[in-house]
């Protein structure tokens, strides 16, 4: 085993996923307003892109899922507002940073591996931009260069927990299964690459559980855990 699959929400950078969803739309909100937009029209079609992007199955990136639905439903063609998005995520996108909690073990953990010579890749849920999943990366104290390969909308076609965002990973990045370890906090989202030979650690201080899985067949343990994993692993160098 040498590479190491991060999630980012709830895993490095820990934060409770219904008030990150609240402080993200009111943002949002108030980005539409300031544009002279209904609010309430442009949020719907923010979510209907994003199901989109859910329900994506490979045959165009999650950015053109996104887009060819939040512009048919808006009517407001990519070209006539990715900007104000781009500036969105820069600038107001940092209100949402206040609900999150960042913690010293995410830089203690990535430091540990990276001087093993572990390689890390960012295997976040690809919905949000480029630009949106780096300004995250640094509220979690880390830095873009931390990670080998990130997962953002721009460059997948799957999202999770769809087995197939997983082959996609494995295929960009150039590892094996065996060769791969999944640390993440969602027993669904994250914990599925068991299925295909992923070693798992599913870190539970912010554990999601929604389908009450049972999670004894993972290697569950909170940030004190994972750092003893950390420290166990032996030097690739």
């Amino acid at each position: 085993m040498n590479t190491i699959l991060f999630d980012l929400d709830g895993t490095l950078l820990p934060l409770n996923n219904d008030d990150f969803e609240k402080a993200y739309f009111y943002a949002l909100g108030k980005k539409f307003e300031s544009l002279g937009l209904d609010k309430e029209s442009m949020i719907k079609a923010v979510w209907a892109g994003t199901v989109a992007m859910f329900e994506n199955n490979g045959l165009k990136t999650n950015e053109d899922a996104f887009w060819d639905t939040f512009s048919a439903l808006s009517k407001i063609p990519k070209d006539k507002i990715e900007k104000e998005f781009e500036q969105f995520y820069l600038n107001d996108f940092g209100f949402v940073k206040r609900i999150t909690s960042p913690t010293p073990f995410a830089r203690q953990i990535i430091a540990g591996l990276k001087e093993k010579g572990y390689t890390l890749v960012l295997a976040t849920n690809p919905v949000f931009p480029k630009v949106a999943t780096h300004q995250r990366i640094k509220w979690a104290g880390l830095d873009v260069s931390d990670f080998a390969y990130i997962t953002t909308y721009e460059n997948f076609s799957y999202c999770k927990p769809d087995l197939a965002y997983y082959r996609e990973l494995l295929v960009k990045i150039n590892k094996t299964p065996g060769e791969c370890l999944m640390v993440g906090n969602d027993a669904t989202e994250d914990m599925i690459v068991s299925k295909l030979g992923i070693e798992t650690f599913l870190l539970t201080d912010y554990l999601i559980n929604t389908e009450n899985l049972d999670i004894s067949s993972f290697r569950p343990g909170g940030w004190e855990d994972l750092i003893k994993l950390v420290n166990e692993l032996p030097c690739l160098k």
